[in-house]
């Protein structure tokens, strides 16, 4: 699927990836990419540098695991319109 991932569409997954406070599951909701797809769409977009700050900074990171950090039942609204989740 992320081989005809618009240009605009691949950015906005990034944005999500970037934000603490978007857990992987909402990606999933919103766009249909499992964590390990996100991973490696954020792998081939980012120079290697960031990347291994993205991912230094995400893994282990509770809020983006939805089901570890308890916010497993949020709202599927406003996911496109980048609605923080720790707001929700």
């Amino acid at each position: 699927m992320m081989a005809t991932l618009a240009p605009e569409l691949r950015s906005e997954i990034i944005e999500m990836a970037w934000r603490d406070d978007t857990p992987f599951e909402a990606i999933q909701l919103a766009h249909g990419l499992a964590e390990a797809e996100v991973i490696k769409l954020m792998r081939q977009s980012l120079k290697p540098a960031s990347f291994r700050k993205w991912r230094a900074r995400v893994t282990g990171r509770n809020s983006k695991h939805a089901r570890r950090s308890g916010i497993h039942e949020r709202a599927k609204t406003g996911l496109r319109s980048h609605t923080s989740w720790a707001t929700l």
